[in-house]
Parts: structure tokens; sequence; C-alpha cells
């Protein structure tokens, strides 16, 4: 455990200052490049730069890549990989909006790595009943967790700084886990993943100089998921990420299909005269998490942001419990 000190606080420190160094050149290429959207929750006509995918995806391999100078194993690689690939999959939606099948179909190719590096384990743990062994079946839970964790954190980010607010919350609650199971090393990997999102949340907080983007987004989700996988953890991973799964199948519920957010046509969210965030009437629209929230009346975006917060902070605290719960059977 000792011997991991070091490789923890050096390859945290590259990723929280690779991303906080890198975003105020990306925002002025962005800017340049006229690279921007309207943020449709400010009443002014403000215009954000994205997508921030390209610091993320830095951060995220130069800070891991340090890691495996220290520990060596192929594990890493296989992150590495699988989110490399999750954010040039996002990058091309930035750039191009593809169809509702498109992320989905990708991202499970992107989770073969982590299959070919046999960087998993087949036995699939549960608080109380202990393992599971699913050798043939768990191979398609790992084509299946890649995407739903990228397009669950992708789902999520609508408002403000939440994205990456809530990526800190449950990040850092996963390593947390993974300490108190005694899986140490995947511990220590998967903690630059808070330091990521911590440094980008600087920018992405209220009010947002800088936007995800499906590239930020969908890299986030996939790193998690892949930690998930590979650390064994990962009913414990979901249950950190709970408000974020619930707010993906609310939508797929109501929506009834795999579709774009920006194909959708009725809004989920409307705006008071002070420009406070309401609840819609419409009856075409999606069902979502914030739409739950505003369910008891308006509130500004900054309080809306604060309630799934303290949801993924409840949900965090969960997942150390079910942790403490298998800490035996891992």
């Amino acid at each position: 455990m000792i011997d991991l000190v070091i490789p923890a606080f050096v390859s945290c420190i590259v990723a929280f200052f690779v991303v906080f160094v890198t975003i105020p050149p990306l925002i002025k290429f962005l800017q340049k490049r006229n690279m921007a959207v309207k943020d449709m929750n400010k009443k002014e006509n403000v215009m954000i730069v994205r997508p921030g995918g390209p610091s993320i995806i830095l951060g995220i391999i130069a800070s891991e890549i340090v890691l495996y100078a220290f520990l060596q194993l192929n594990e890493i690689i296989a992150i590495i990989i699988t989110t490399s690939a999750a954010f040039a999959i996002g990058y091309v939606d930035d750039r191009k909006v593809m169809g509702g099948w498109f992320k989905p179909v990708t991202l499970a190719i992107a989770a073969i790595p982590i299959i070919v590096f046999g960087a998993y384990d087949t036995d699939l743990a549960f608080p109380l009943f202990g393992e599971v062994q699913i050798p043939a079946l768990y191979l398609g839970l790992i084509l299946l967790m890649i995407p739903i964790t990228g397009n669950t954190i992708n789902s999520i980010d609508v408002l403000n700084g939440v994205a990456s607010g809530f990526m800190v919350i449950a990040s850092f609650s996963l390593s947390i886990c993974l300490f108190i199971v005694q899986n140490y090393e995947i511990a220590i990997v998967s903690l630059p993943l808070g330091f990521v999102s911590l440094a980008f949340y600087k920018y992405h907080k209220i009010p947002s100089k800088i936007f995800p983007g499906d590239s930020g987004a969908l890299t986030l989700g996939a790193m998690y998921g892949s930690i998930a996988i590979v650390g064994g953890v990962e009913i414990i991973a979901a249950v950190a990420l709970l408000p974020a799964v619930i707010n993906s199948f609310l939508f797929l519920s109501s929506v009834k299909k795999i579709v774009e957010h920006r194909q959708i046509k009725g809004k989920p969210v409307e705006h008071t005269e002070d420009f406070k965030l309401k609840a819609t009437n419409d009856k075409t629209a999606p069902v979502t998490l914030v739409r739950l929230i505003l369910a008891g009346g308006p509130l500004s975006e900054k309080q809306v942001g604060l309630a799934i917060f303290k949801l993924a902070i409840f949900s965090g605290i969960l997942a150390v419990i079910t942790a403490f719960m298998m800490g035996g059977s891992l």
C-alpha cells in the first residue's frame, strides 16, 4: 500500500494540472473557430464554446501513462484505449449529429480492449449474496456497460457544471469503495478521473466558460465504466451513479426509443419570466430527473444543480455502505 502513494500523488497532480492548464488555450482555440452553442438557460444571448473533450482526454491519458510507468498493469492500457475510443466517438458526434444508434453501437465496440487484454473478472459480486459466476454472460455485460455509463453521463449534461460536478462525486466515491474492498491498485488508477473532473468543473461550473460536449461526457462515462469492470465493482459503481441512471431510465421509458437529445422536439423544461427553470406541461416531452426535481415548483439553474449534487452525495454514501457489505466477498 505504501509503495502506491507516490504513483497516486504524481498521477493525480498530472491529471488535475493538465486539464486545468490546457482549458484556457482550448477555449481561445474554439472561440476563434466559432465552435460555440447558445446557453439555453441564460436570459441573455450567451454563447459557450464546446467541446472540452480534448483537454479531458489529454489529462486522462497523461495521468494513466504515469501510472503505467509505475505499475505496468494491462488494466491501465485497456482503460486508456477504451476511454480514448469513447472520446473519438463523442468528438464525431460533436461535429455532426449522428443517429440514435451510433453511440451505443460504437461504445460497445470501444469496450472490446477490456476483453482483449483480459482486464476483467467473470465473477459478479453482490452485497450479502456474494459472487455469481457468469463467464459467457459477463462478456455481454462488458459490451453493455460502457455504452450505459457513457450515455448516462452524457444524458445528465444538461446544466452548467452538472456533468463534471456529478463525476467528481461519483468517481471519488468509487475510488473510496475500491480502497474499502482492498483493490488498492485499481483504486489508485481510478483517482485521476476525479481530479480530471474537478479541474474541468472549475471552468464548467455556473457560469460555464466551456461545455464538455459529447466527447467530454462520453470520455468521463466510459472511463468510469471501465474502472468498474476492471475493479470488479460493477454493482457498487451502479449505486454511486444511481441519479444519472434513473435519469437515463426515465428518458428512455418516456421516449420509448434510442434517440439523440437534440432530436427531441418536446422540451422537459421551460423558463419563467425571471428565467427560472420550471417543469413543462408538454405531454410529448420526455420525463427527466430535472423535470422531476422541478415538479415542486420553479428553481434557479444553480438550485437544480445543487439538488442533483445532493442526490449524487447520497448515492455515493450508499455505494460506500455497499462496499463495506461486499468487502468480505471480494
